[in-house]
């Protein structure tokens, strides 16, 4: 599938070039503890500058998703899911992605899934698979 690729700064760097090493990085506080996505210079419950990337589990499950069977590029793969994936170390820690490797239809809210990497470029995107 095509994909616009993101511009890397210093500050999601991390997020988007862990997959190299098949981690899954998400910024954290050390001051109040949270986890948070996207990542940012400054925590965004406490204030704190004493935030960076740390290694979660990549394992979490479908917070809610939708179908998509737009054909926006004739390149384009459809139908594909685009999903709110609910990671499992934090109640509300979450982000879109794409869920792949199962049929669309099978898909549902609760689904346990599992990061995987596709590297494009100098990115590895975070996707995910039925766990």
């Amino acid at each position: 599938m095509p994909r616009k690729l993101p511009a890397l700064t210093g500050d999601n760097r991390a997020f988007w070039q862990g997959g190299e090493n098949n981690e899954l990085l998400i910024h954290r506080c050390s001051v109040c503890s949270r986890y948070f996505h996207p990542p940012s210079p400054v925590c965004p419950a406490c204030n704190s500058f004493e935030v960076g990337p740390q290694a979660v589990s990549g394992k979490g499950q479908v917070a809610s998703f939708t179908i998509n069977h737009q054909p926006w590029t004739p390149e384009l793969q459809e139908p594909f899911v685009i999903a709110i994936v609910e990671l499992e170390e934090q109640t509300d820690l979450r982000f879109v992605s794409n869920i792949e490797g199962i049929p669309v239809t099978d898909v549902h809210i609760g689904m346990p899934v599992r990061v995987h990497f596709q590297q494009e470029d100098d990115v590895w995107l975070p996707l995910f698979v039925k766990d």
